[in-house]
């Protein structure tokens, strides 16, 4: 059985920051690295709530039988929009164009952190996890490659530059939306992520 946090999906690759292809060996020598971090009984970066979905996660990915299984619910989710994505700040007009430009490099902070052999997300996929035609991607896209934050890879997948990941880790302090759904990623909870009550300004 598959576990879920607030009754939501947890990604135990988001969670471990590992690619949902790494071999059992990274996966052991991961948790274990992270487990030690998070141990109740370490007393200055113990949390036991980490630490239990941490062994969860481990369980479950170390055993074959049952990464076979979360797999299947795992590319499931994968293809279903983020719940952060359907809030009023990402609705059309100027605001929310700001907002997907945001919500964009926030993804692909994520995607580049956790799976640096394949770090990029294809235009369909963004269609799929934003609930955003393409139409409506498009000019951000464009926009994103001409302040260089964004690139487009020989498969036509984007990834984020090192500019893009400086100006994310730069903005996050003050910008609530950025904050949530990088937060979020650390739990494996990015597709349950809490909305957010303000805009975000536009790349500069």
């Amino acid at each position: 059985m598959i576990k879920t946090m607030d009754d939501g999906f947890v990604d135990y690759y988001e969670l471990l920051q590992i690619s949902p292809n790494a071999e059992p060996e990274t996966i052991h020598r991961v948790y274990k690295m992270l487990a030690q971090r998070y141990h109740p009984d370490n007393p200055e970066t113990g949390d036991v709530d980490r630490f239990l979905l941490l062994h969860q996660a481990f369980e479950t990915l170390a055993d074959p039988a049952l990464r076979t299984s979360y797999n299947a619910i795992y590319e499931d989710h994968r293809a279903r929009p983020i719940d952060l994505f359907e809030t009023k700040e990402f609705a059309i007009g100027v605001d929310g164009e700001s907002n997907r430009r945001m919500g964009i490099l926030c993804l692909l902070y994520t995607r580049r952190r956790s799976d640096l052999d394949d770090p990029g997300i294809s235009l369909l996929e963004f269609e799929s996890i934003m609930s955003f035609p393409r139409e409506h991607l498009l000019f951000t896209m464009w926009y994103l490659k001409e302040q260089d934050l964004l690139r487009m890879e020989d498969n036509s997948d984007y990834s984020i530059t090192g500019k893009g990941i400086d100006y994310v880790e730069e903005h996050l302090p003050n910008n609530k939306m950025i904050y949530r759904l990088l937060k979020a990623a650390e739990s494996g909870g990015t597709r349950t992520a809490p909305g957010t009550e303000t805009g975000a300004g536009s790349p500069a």
